[in-house]
Order: C-alpha cells, then structure tokens, then sequence
C-alpha cells in the first residue's frame, strides 16, 4: 500500500489522503506501542474526504472517533495483539 497524504494537520496530529493502489481515501492517526511509532489507517468514503478538507471540526470528531478505537472495522491493516495507544 502507498499512503500519499494530502493534507497534514500538525497541531490535531492527523493527516487525510489518499491510497494509490486502491484509490481509496483515509484518514490516518499516530500510535505508539512499546516497540515502534506508527501510523492507523481509516477508510472513508469520498464525500468524508472532501468534507475533511474543507471542515476542520467535523473531521477532528472523526478523529476522536478513531482514537477511541470505535471505527476499528474501517481500519485499512487490522492491529496486532500489541496494539499501540494514540498520541
């Protein structure tokens, strides 16, 4: 998978792109586990990204959401059993 950002917030700590192989749109969020840094991955649809872009509160409760782990099912790689905590 190829993950192109296309907008980075900085200060909310998310970035909103789209995955070139399969074209489909994502919302991202940094995780750490007591191991690695890395990146969730969270499909959305393409009307959730363009609104993304344009609306920063609606995407921040979207955000939330998934730092909550409660949009686990629209995660592009399921997590492993150590799974990371979002930072």
């Amino acid at each position: 998978m190829i993950f192109n950002d296309t907008k980075t917030n900085t200060d909310e700590r998310f970035t909103i792109g789209i995955e070139e192989s399969s074209g489909k749109s994502y919302v991202s969020i940094p995780v750490s586990n007591r191991m690695v840094d890395y990146d969730e991955y969270y499909q959305i649809d393409r009307a959730s990204y363009d609104l993304y872009l344009t609306d920063l509160t609606a995407a921040l409760e979207f955000v939330k959401r998934c730092r909550n782990r409660e949009l686990d099912e629209l995660l592009f790689c399921k997590p492993g059993s150590d799974r990371g905590v979002a930072t």
